[in-house]
């Protein structure tokens, strides 16, 4: 249940230090790195607050990317420009802090990036995810991300298809 979360950028009144989900990496970025990446431009970072908080239940990264085209599936790049990239959003990194796991918050943070992304001026052909893991391939795959056929932890997702996500 994510109705009772507020996602939003990250601000300096968020609890960055308490946040922990596990995953050693993840935590640490939060807590030292994401602030900094914000202000040089380099990503924007999201979190997921309970609205009478702030605690960061959740957070993801988003930044611009570009892809070559030859990294895509020959199905894929059929019907599109042959241009040598194309334009992405990439999902840097996606945590769900431990106590508030199974309430499909990784879900929703998924679903805000790619509304994100869709209502970006920026046009974006696809959505991009680096997995950590296998566990982290799995959740994106559910989703319908596909993986590069040179990278497999490496993972795109078409806007188009992200849209019919979107509902």
């Amino acid at each position: 249940m994510t109705a009772s979360f507020i996602i939003r950028s990250l601000a300096p009144e968020h609890d960055r230090l308490a946040f922990s989900c596990g995953v050693d990496a993840l935590d640490r970025y939060l807590q030292n790195q994401a602030s900094q990446d914000v202000r040089r431009h380099i990503s924007n970072c999201f979190v997921a607050s309970p609205a009478e908080g702030a605690i960061i239940a959740g957070y993801y990264t988003l930044a611009a990317a570009s892809i070559p085209v030859l990294d895509l599936p020959e199905a894929e790049t059929k019907r599109l420009p042959r241009y040598p990239v194309l334009p992405a959003a990439l999902i840097g990194r996606l945590a769900v802090d431990r106590q508030y796991r199974g309430r499909d918050l990784g879900a929703a943070l998924l679903f805000d990036a790619i509304q994100r992304a869709v209502r970006a001026e920026a046009a974006v052909f696809t959505m991009v995810v680096d997995a950590k893991d296998e566990s982290a391939a799995a959740f994106y795959r559910h989703f319908g991300f596909m993986p590069f056929a040179s990278r497999p932890m490496s993972l795109f997702l078409p806007i188009a298809t992200a849209m019919k996500l979107l509902g």
